[in-house]
């Protein structure tokens, strides 16, 4: 009974799982600068949840690279 429990239990715990968000390299970010827009846009506007994400360190990595290439 027990085992049943806790197998019905993972299910549900899975499939009520967020999906887990696609990370960008830099170089796709690069490369799609309307992306890279969005993701940092998105990065400023929730800053305090999202700084620390690969996707916003990746991001601002690829706006560093974009500011010094026109440079």
């Amino acid at each position: 009974m027990r085992l049943r429990f806790l197998s019905v239990f993972l299910i549900v715990l899975a499939a009520c799982s967020q999906e887990a968000e696609r990370v960008h390299t830099v170089d796709e970010l690069m490369a799609d600068k309307a992306l890279l827009a969005d993701v940092i846009g998105e990065c400023r506007r929730n800053s305090g949840e999202l700084g620390k994400t690969p996707n916003c360190q990746n991001a601002a990595a690829a706006d560093f690279r974009a500011r010094l290439e026109r440079m």
